[in-house]
């Protein structure tokens, strides 16, 4: 299947981002991306993950959550990237302007978050009940989504690697907050960054294979 990015505009909070865009032929529903600390849209491990979704029907659209400038304050600072707030802001506003119908047409909704952006991606997730269906998170900090982890009705997955024990511990805290269904996995000598071979296709697969459940068809 022949997988065609989109470099698109995506208005939300003010402010304007670029995001990358794959919208497969009979898209389902569509996943947005929240990338973790230091990261962007061109990750290489989030882009490999976006690609086992789209074989799935699955729309994707990665987002840098920074603007220009921000980024090169955050590059010297690194204090923005732990902004949960600002980076929820910025991803309800995405979700909201997906939701009216954006560049793909009203699909329904799925976060996948990494770092940091995971916290903002389950933050999002409470403040968007009826529109947010499923949250995947890749060495994830979802404690920092503090007390909104108890409010996420959408069905989470925590992906930890078996290697990264302060994260375990802390995704385990988290999965502690949150309602019942919301499931912790370790990726059996995984590290924090899943650059052991094999360990980020599991990811890709436990991940394509929980949006695919949780996330319902297109009405029509």
């Amino acid at each position: 299947m022949e997988i065609r990015t989109t470099e698109t505009a995506v208005p939300t909070a003010g402010v304007q981002l670029t995001g990358d865009l794959v919208v497969p032929a009979q898209a389902r529903a569509i996943v947005l991306f929240a990338h973790g600390s230091g990261s962007s849209r061109r990750s290489p491990r989030n882009r490999l993950v976006a690609d086992a979704l789209n074989r799935q029907s699955l729309a994707t659209l990665l987002v840098d959550l920074l603007t220009v400038p921000e980024e090169a304050v955050d590059d010297r600072t690194g204090e923005l990237r732990f902004d949960i707030g600002l980076l929820t802001e910025r991803l309800v506003g995405i979700v909201d302007w997906l939701g009216s119908g954006g560049p793909a047409g009203p699909l329904p909704i799925g976060l996948f978050g990494a770092s940091t952006g995971a916290a903002a991606a389950l933050a999002a997730a409470a403040a968007r009940p009826d529109q947010v269906y499923a949250v995947v998170s890749r060495g994830g900090r979802p404690d920092l989504a503090g007390a909104d982890l108890n409010r996420v009705r959408a069905g989470t997955l925590l992906l930890v690697g078996g290697l990264d024990t302060e994260v375990i511990r802390l995704n385990e805290r988290a999965r502690a907050e949150l309602p019942a269904g919301a499931q912790l996995r370790v990726v059996p000598g995984a590290s924090h960054l899943f650059e052991e071979p094999g360990t980020l296709d599991q990811v890709a697969r436990e991940a394509a294979d929980w949006f695919t459940a949780a996330l319902p068809a297109q009405p029509g």
